[in-house]
């Protein structure tokens, strides 16, 4: 087994590094680079020019080359390979499964893309690129790679194997041993231990398990990516519309795949409205950020305008202002709290589909609990500190009801959102936080109004 160097990236290495790129130390590009893992590679490289990465680029083999560019995040290997010239990124491509040279293609506008596959020697790697194209990136059809192992199901178990050793010159990992008909319709899987243990003049028909997990090419990444989890599975099988097999995804895709969607989660929740970088521009990183913090803006300004309504039970009874803070926090905790667990459930279809009231109750009756227990410690607060027994009440119930609310909120939003399509993400973050703040403020003021009889 070849030995891979392990990479420590300073800055020291970075000078100096850089300063063999100005002085064209070839020999020291080399050397520095030689049995680096290709994903230390990729990261090393995105701190330098585009100029500079593809002067590195001609120094490596067109294999490493190809790797590096797997690594690379999306948004920087589409701006990269405008460096290169089609039949470069062409040469590239054939050293990539399927799946990931498709994703390479679909960083390249369409006619630069069709220029590419033009130059691809392979025909059978150039249909299966234009076959992968025809697919949208987010469903099983973009996310499949046409690289597999398949058997007949009449064929012998010495035939069967001879096939398997053609087949899988070109398949850096195998799963399993997918097993077809005459009509090329997938009807089950076979282990390789089974294979090799099994009598030379036994059938695959013999031996093949037909109970076995696989997706339609119209699947979508998310349900794909949900599969996986649930069956614990290395490799999906994926069908077209006649059940014929077409490709399979491999763990691999579906962690890509998983992770981006928890990015994505992650940004709409803290109000970060696109896919952004910490070495963005500034004017992309703020185009992202500002519609949230416009729609907060809002919201301050309308909780302004809230309690100037009651300006007059404020000039009344100061004290008020003190809890304002602790009503508006404490209905935005809860809220985000709620909709962080709906939103997760939401990851998993079946979670709501046979007990949705059962649920929404348990969620009504831990708000209970938390609000009484709330409730109870700002009463008993406000009495050893303030002893204002009409105080306590306000805040108190006030606090209770909030909670209440927000909670309620919290947990019907996303599933509102979720049923029209809208990514439910969006109720843990700002939104919901700005609406718990107005309502919260409007509850705590009304409840004032009613006990101090103002």
């Amino acid at each position: 087994m070849e030995a891979v160097n392990t990479f420590e990236l300073s800055v020291e290495f970075k000078e100096r590094f850089q300063l063999a790129l100005e002085e064209d130390d070839n020999a020291f590009i080399m050397d520095s680079l030689d049995g680096v893992n290709s994903a230390d590679i990729s990261a090393f490289l995105d701190e330098f020019s585009s100029e500079e990465c593809k002067y590195v680029f001609d120094l490596l083999s067109v294999e490493t080359g190809a790797e590096i560019l797997e690594e690379l995040e999306e948004d920087v290997r589409g701006e990269f390979i405008k460096q290169f010239t089609a039949q470069e990124i062409a040469a590239f491509v054939e050293q990539m499964d399927s799946d990931d040279g498709t994703d390479l293609l679909y960083d390249m506008p369409v006619s630069d893309r069709n220029e590419v596959i033009r130059q691809i020697h392979d025909e059978e790697k150039a249909s299966n690129l234009m076959e992968l194209l025809e697919y949208d990136e987010d469903v099983a059809g973009g996310l499949m790679a046409k690289e597999l192992i398949k058997a007949n199901h009449n064929w012998n178990i010495l035939q069967c194997i001879e096939e398997i050793r053609k087949q899988a010159e070109n398949i850096e990992k195998i799963y399993s041993v997918y097993v077809v008909n005459d009509k090329e319709e997938l009807i089950g899987k076979v282990g390789l231990k089974k294979l090799i243990l099994a009598n030379d003049r036994s059938k695959v028909a013999d031996i093949y398990d037909d109970e076995l997990v696989s997706v339609e090419t119209s699947t979508d990444e998310e349900e794909v990516a949900n599969i996986m989890q649930k069956y614990d599975l290395e490799a999906v099988p994926v069908v077209n519309a006649r059940g014929k097999l077409v490709g399979r995804i491999t763990i691999d895709d579906v962690i890509d795949v998983i992770t981006e969607n928890a990015e994505e989660e992650r940004q709409l929740m803290t109000g970060v409205s696109s896919d952004v970088e910490e070495d963005d521009s500034v004017w992309r990183i703020s185009k992202a950020r500002l519609p949230w913090l416009i729609i907060g803006m809002a919201g301050g300004l309308v909780g302004a305008q809230f309690m100037g309504f009651f300006r007059e039970e404020i000039i009344i009874v100061p004290a008020l202002a003190f809890f304002i803070p602790l009503i508006t926090a404490s209905g935005g905790n809860v809220g985000i709290q709620s909709s962080s667990i709906v939103v997760q459930s939401l990851a998993n279809p079946n979670v709501f589909a046979d007990s949705m009231l059962k649920r929404l109750l348990k969620v009504f009756f831990v708000a209970v609990v938390n609000g009484i227990i709330l409730a109870l410690m700002v009463f008993g607060s406000v009495i050893l500190f303030m002893s204002d027994q009409s105080l306590a009440a306000t805040v108190s119930i006030a606090l209770f009801s909030v909670v209440l609310l927000a909670s309620f909120m919290g947990t019907v939003t996303p599933l509102v959102l979720n049923r029209f399509g809208v990514n439910p993400a969006l109720a843990s973050g700002p939104f919901i936080t700005t609406t718990n703040d107005l309502l919260g403020l409007a509850v705590y003021f009304s409840v004032a109004h009613l006990l101090y009889n103002l």
